[in-house]
C-alpha cells in the first residue's frame, strides 16, 4: 500500500520529466499504431529496448487530456490493487489517453484497465513480461487489446540512429553491435551484462522463487552461447544435472517470457510432433549475445543467422525451421499456409551451394512455393532449378524491404 500524497508526487514529476524528455530515435512501429477507444494497445518487449520511448512519441502526438504513470517509480514501491483508486483520483475524471508503463507489477492490473476500457478511455500500457501480460488479457480482456511486440533496433532504425548508409560493411557493424539504445550510444559491453543480470534475478529469480539460481545462469548462457543451434529440454536437463525435464521446460519458459531468448519449433502438420521435436534457440540481440556470451560472435553464420530469425519475428507471427533430408532455416506460415522459405548463408560457395540449395529446395517442394530466398551477407544472384527460383539477396537489402 502506497499513500495518495506519493502517487500524486509521483505522477506529477513524472509527468514534468516526460515533457523534458527528447523525442529520441523514431521506431517503425509507430506508423502502426492506433489508439482507439475500442481496444486496449499493449506494448511487449524487453527491458531497455525502447517500449517507453515508443510511448512517449505517442504521447507527443496528442495536445492534452493525457496521464502518464509508471509502476517501476521507487516512490511507489509496494503499490497494490487498492492503490488504483488513489490514482485515479489524481488522474482526475478529465483524462481521456491513458498511458501506463510495467502496468503487470501490481496484481489485478487488469481490472483497473477494464474499468477505465467501459469508459470509453484511450488506453495504452507497456510490460516487459509475455506471460503475465497475456494470461491476464486473456481473462479480462479478450478481444479487447492490440498487442506490440517491440524488440531492439532494426538494421533500419539502427543506421538511422547511428546516421550511416545502408551497405555490406554497415550491416557488420550492426550485427555486432545490434539494436539496444543505451549501449549503441556509449559502446560500453557492461551495460548489457547489467541487463541480463537484472533481468534474471528480477524478473525470473526473484518472481519465481527460483532456488538453485546458479543453474539457471548457467542454461541461459549456455543458451545464448548456442545461439542457431538445435536443443532437447532432456539434454539441458542431463547436461546441468537439474532434477526433471519439467523444470528445464520451466526455465526456458521464463527466460521466453522475459524476452532473453526465443524458441523455434521444427515445422510439422502435427501439434504433438511440434511439441516433441527439437527446437532451436536464438537471443534477443546480437550485440546482447555478444556481450554475454564469450563464443557468440566468434561464428559469423550462426550470428547472422540469429539476426535474420529477429527480422522475420518482426514480420511474421508463425515461424519455424524445416527438416527432412537436408534443413532449411527458415519457413513462415499464414493463415494455415507455409508462404514464405528463407535459407541463410553469409556467403555462398561451391563448397556449400548443393547444401544450402538443397535444403531449400526441398522446402519449396514440400510446401508448393514457386520461390525461395537465400539471404548472404553480400552476394546477390538467381538460380533456376527445377522449375524453382532462388533469389540470392544480400542481407543489407533484405534487411531494409
Amino acid at each position: 500500500m502506497v499513500l495518495k500524497s506519493d502517487v500524486a508526487i509521483a505522477f506529477k514529476q513524472q509527468q514534468l520529466l516526460l515533457e523534458g524528455k527528447p523525442n529520441g530515435e523514431r521506431r517503425e512501429q509507430l506508423a502502426q499504431v492506433i489508439l482507439s477507444k475500442e481496444f486496449v494497445l499493449i506494448i511487449t518487449g524487453i527491458r531497455r529496448c525502447g517500449k517507453s520511448t515508443l510511448m512517449q512519441q505517442l504521447i507527443n502526438q496528442l495536445k492534452d487530456s493525457v496521464a502518464f504513470f509508471n509502476f517501476e517509480d521507487p516512490r511507489v514501491f509496494g503499490f497494490e490493487t487498492t492503490d488504483f483508486v488513489k490514482l485515479d483520483e489524481v488522474i482526475g475524471e478529465n483524462t481521456l489517453y491513458y498511458f501506463f508503463d510495467e502496468v503487470q507489477n501490481v496484481d489485478n492490473w487488469e481490472i483497473f484497465i477494464r474499468n477505465l476500457h467501459d469508459k470509453q478511455k484511450v488506453i495504452c500500457i507497456t510490460g516487459s513480461n509475455a506471460s503475465l501480460l497475456s494470461r491476464e488479457l486473456g481473462t479480462k480482456l479478450t478481444g479487447r487489446n492490440i498487442q506490440i511486440e517491440l524488440l531492439p533496433f532494426s538494421f533500419k532504425e539502427y543506421i538511422s540512429f547511428k546516421k550511416m548508409k545502408a551497405e555490406a560493411a554497415t550491416f557488420e557493424h550492426y550485427l555486432v553491435e545490434g539494436g539496444f539504445p543505451d549501449y549503441l550510444k556509449t559502446a560500453n559491453k557492461e551495460i548489457l551484462q547489467q541487463l541480463f543480470k537484472d533481468i534474471v534475478y528480477r524478473d525470473i529469480i526473484v518472481r519465481h522463487s527460483v532456488r538453485n539460481d546458479k543453474v539457471l545462469i548457467s542454461i541461459a548462457l549456455y543458451l545464448i552461447s548456442n545461439a542457431g543451434k538445435a536443443f532437447s529440454f532432456t539434454n539441458i536437463k542431463n547436461t546441468f544435472g537439474v532434477g526433471s525435464v519439467n523444470t528445464v521446460m520451466d526455465y526456458i519458459s521464463w527466460l521466453e517470457d522475459s524476452y532473453l531468448l526465443f524458441t523455434l519449433p521444427k515445422f510439422s502438420w502435427s501439434l504433438k510432433s511440434i511439441a516433441i521435436s527439437p527446437k532451436k534457440v536464438y537471443v534477443i540481440d546480437t550485440g546482447f549475445g555478444d556481450a554475454n556470451s564469450l563464443s557468440f560472435s566468434n561464428d559469423t553464420g550462426r550470428l547472422f543467422e540469429n539476426a535474420v530469425y529477429l527480422q522475420l519475428r518482426r514480420t511474421y507471427k508463425e515461424l519455424y525451421y524445416f527438416r527432412d533430408k537436408g534443413e532449411c532455416d527458415f519457413v513462415v506460415k499464414e493463415k494455415n499456409k507455409v508462404t514464405h522459405a528463407i535459407q541463410v548463408c553469409a556467403e555462398v560457395s561451391q563448397e556449400n551451394l548443393p547444401r544450402e540449395v538443397n535444403g531449400l529446395l526441398e522446402a519449396l517442394r514440400f510446401f508448393d512455393l514457386e520461390k525461395g530466398v537465400i539471404v548472404t551477407m553480400n552476394q546477390e544472384d538467381e538460380i533456376i532449378q527445377d522449375d524453382k527460383k532462388i533469389q540470392l539477396i544480400p542481407a543489407w537489402k533484405w534487411f531494409m524491404n
